[in-house]
């Protein structure tokens, strides 16, 4: 049982000298607005303490040596090689791909000659395929070492759209920008998941979360796709409909991720979501809910008095607890159970491996607990006391939780 909001920065696990560079890079959990990403709309993201590490050598030609340490400790496959200007992709999931794809786009951009060969040893706390941005903390560390290393001169947004294009355009896996954006800048962001990409930094330091991996593997490729899928059947079958108004259509559009969900509200859009099968009215029914309530948790999150923009019955425990003037954290955690139910109930996501975690995080006092990453799998993410914090972790592990962590907010990345 790891508790990282101890480690150190003295505890990387490479050790300094003249001829190495040290880079490192958080994962992230998903604090607000799971799943909105990719729609275009805002996301907050939490930096956590597990990080991944890098130490990178120089080399006497333009040859590329990866190993992983992590990988070797378990017995498998950890080593990968490849040369400047001679990239080609490895089977899919293949760990090396992650490296070859940011050297691919750097050289697509003209950056070969600042390239250099370099032999990397990674070690990561960030567990695989588990909702915590493992792949773009792996991403955005190396693009900090190469930005160090190369005298590449790349801002913090920069290395993340550097990562985001890897993974994104490079590998074809179907991620929105949450991930590297959260990795590079770290802390607890809002994210504008549209062009320009702007990013805010809240004015928050003070939160501990309890992390719990339920040690069920998942995959975003293949839940992503299928929910936009569903979305744009939706979007659809309300553009053709003559009963809707063209005020109206002029929000939605025909893609997931070309409508106006921040300007449109549920009570003007709900008697024309009976045209549509449950599942896919529940698809957009989650949108616009998931962002009601996040626009609520930003204003808190800002020291400024939350305002409810939708009347329905649905939001009426975080309701109560504003206007029961509850502290900060009880309407954050509520807000966090209010979203995991959204999951849960019109989205699919869950299982009930993460269910029975969940719930017992809740009764050991957990103020709000939540999917974080695509779901049906992966990890939770609890908003905690930091005096109950042990104690929520514990009773997941006891509940069924494969390993769990105590963090509070990380740093983004960084060269050591």
């Amino acid at each position: 049982m790891n508790t990282p909001s101890s480690l150190k920065t003295s505890e990387v696990p490479f050790t300094k000298s003249g001829s190495n560079i040290i880079a490192s890079a958080p994962g992230r959990a998903d604090f607000l607005n799971t799943h909105q990403d990719y729609k275009g709309l805002p996301v907050v993201p939490v930096a956590l303490n597990l990080r991944t590490y890098m130490s990178g050598e120089f080399r006497n030609d333009n040859v590329f040596e990866i190993r992983s340490l992590d990988f070797q400790r378990a017995g498998e496959e950890f080593q990968d090689q490849f040369s400047i200007g001679e990239i080609e992709y490895l089977k899919r999931g293949w760990f090396g791909n992650y490296f070859r794809a940011i050297v691919k786009i750097l050289e697509k951009r003209g950056l070969s000659k600042k390239l250099g060969g370099l032999r990397v040893h990674v070690k990561s706390q960030v567990p695989i395929a588990s909702g915590l941005a493992s792949s773009a903390a792996l991403e955005v560390a190396f693009a900090t070492l190469l930005n160090k290393a190369c005298k590449i001169n790349y801002s913090k947004r920069e290395l993340a759209e550097l990562a985001y294009e890897a993974e994104n355009k490079e590998l074809g896996i179907p991620c929105g920008r949450l991930d590297q954006y959260g990795s590079a800048f770290g802390g607890i962001i809002k994210l504008e998941c549209k062009p320009p990409y702007k990013v805010q930094k809240l004015p928050v330091k003070d939160l501990t979360f309890v992390i719990h991996d339920s040690g069920v593997k998942h995959s975003t490729a293949e839940i992503h796709p299928q929910r936009q899928k569903e979305i744009n059947v939706g979007l659809k079958t309300l553009m053709g409909s003559s009963q809707v108004p063209d005020k109206i259509k002029n929000k939605l559009g025909y893609q997931y991720d070309e409508s106006d969900w921040e300007n449109i509200m549920e009570g003007e859009i709900s008697e024309y979501l009976n045209l549509l099968y449950d599942d896919v009215a529940d698809r957009l029914r989650f949108t616009l809910r998931m962002q009601r309530s996040t626009e609520i948790a930003l204003e808190i999150l800002k020291g400024k008095k939350p305002k409810l923009k939708e009347k329905g019955q649905h939001m009426n425990q975080i309701r109560q607890k504003i206007e029961n003037k509850s502290s900060k954290l009880e309407i954050l955690g509520e807000i966090m159970n209010y979203q995991h139910e959204l999951l849960r109930e019109l989205y699919k996501v869950s299982i009930i491996k993460l269910e029975k975690i969940r719930d017992a995080a809740l009764e050991a006092g957990a103020y709000g607990t939540k999917i974080s990453g695509a779901g049906m799998g992966g990890s939770l993410i609890s908003l905690v006391n930091p005096q109950k914090s042990k104690a929520i972790l514990e009773a997941g592990i006891s509940a069924g939780a494969k390993q769990g962590w105590i963090s509070g907010i990380g740093e983004g990345a960084k060269i050591h």
